[in-house]
C-alpha cells in the first residue's frame, strides 16, 4: 500500500495505460480520479475502478474543462498528491501531409493541455507532491511520419526538466516515462486502414529489442515507483519503459 491516503489525478484515465495507472494506484491505496473525453469508455472505466472512483468527462485541450475537473476533484478529495499527465494522442502523417488542423489537434492535447494540466493544478497540489508526465519513445528517435506528435512528446521530456525547476521551491517532483510500443486502443487511433494497421505493429515489435509490446502494467509499474517516496531523490528525469528500443 505504496500509495495510502493520497489522492492521485489522472488524465486519459478511461483506457489504456492511464487506466492501467489508475488500477495500479487504486490497488496501491490511493483515492481516484481520472478524465477523459469519451464517455463510453468513461463508464467502462468507472466500473472497473468502482464507484470510490472520481470519474470526469474532460477534455485537456480546454481550459475550463480542466478547472472543472480540479474544481470536482477538490470537492471530492481535497487537495492532490499525484498528478499523472497521460492524455494525449498521435496521427501518422509525413510532414508533406500535415495540415493546420491536424497540427493543432495534437499539439493542443499533447502539449497545450499537458501544460495547462499541470498549471491549473498547482493551487491543489500538497507541497512535495509527484507529477509524472507520460511522454513517449518517439521523443528522442528520429521515426518517419511522427513528426508533430514526436515533436508534442519531446516538449513533456523538456517540462519534467524546467517544470521541476520551477516547483522545486515546493518540493514539487516532475517526471516523465517515455513508453515503447505498449499493447493499448491507441494503434486502432492512428488512422491507418486495417491492412497498413497490422504492418505497422508488427515493425515496431521488430523493432524492439526485445521484440515484444509492452503491457500497461509494465507502465504501471514505473508510474508508482515515481509517484511513491521509492523515489523521493528523483526529480526531473525520464524512465523509458520501452524493451530496450532508445538504448540497443
Amino acid at each position: 500500500m505504496k500509495l495510502k491516503n493520497k489522492v492521485a489525478v489522472i488524465t486519459g484515465g478511461n483506457s489504456g495505460i492511464g487506466l492501467g495507472i489508475a488500477e495500479e494506484f487504486k490497488r496501491q491505496g490511493a483515492s481516484i480520479a481520472i478524465c477523459g473525453r469519451d464517455k463510453k469508455t468513461l463508464d467502462m472505466a468507472q466500473m472497473q475502478l468502482g464507484q470510490a472512483a472520481l470519474v470526469v468527462q474532460a477534455d485537456v485541450a480546454s481550459l475550463p474543462d480542466i478547472e472543472q475537473l480540479y474544481r470536482r476533484v477538490t470537492e471530492r478529495f481535497d487537495k492532490i498528491d499525484i498528478l499523472i499527465v497521460n492524455a494525449g494522442f498521435g496521427i501518422l502523417q509525413p510532414c508533406e501531409q500535415v495540415d493546420e488542423a491536424t497540427f493543432d489537434s495534437q499539439v493542443n492535447v499533447n502539449f497545450k493541455g499537458a501544460y495547462f494540466t499541470l498549471q491549473k493544478a498547482l493551487p491543489h497540489l500538497n507541497d512535495g507532491a509527484s507529477v509524472v508526465l507520460i511522454s513517449s519513445v518517439a521523443q528522442s528517435k528520429g521515426m518517419a511520419a511522427m513528426s508533430v506528435y514526436s515533436a508534442t512528446k519531446a516538449a513533456l521530456r523538456s517540462m519534467a526538466r524546467t517544470l521541476s525547476a520551477d516547483l522545486n521551491p515546493r518540493g514539487i517532483r516532475v517526471n516523465v516515462i517515455s513508453p515503447g510500443p505498449i499493447e493499448t486502443p491507441v494503434f486502432e487511433k492512428l488512422g491507418l486502414p486495417p491492412e497498413q494497421l497490422t504492418g505497422a505493429k508488427e515493425a515496431f515489435r521488430q523493432m524492439v529489442p526485445l521484440k515484444r509490446f509492452g503491457s500497461v502494467g509494465e507502465v504501471a509499474k514505473a508510474a508508482l515507483f515515481l509517484a511513491s517516496d521509492d523515489s523521493s531523490f528523483i526529480v526531473g528525469e525520464e524512465i523509458q519503459v520501452d524493451g530496450g528500443l532508445n538504448n540497443l
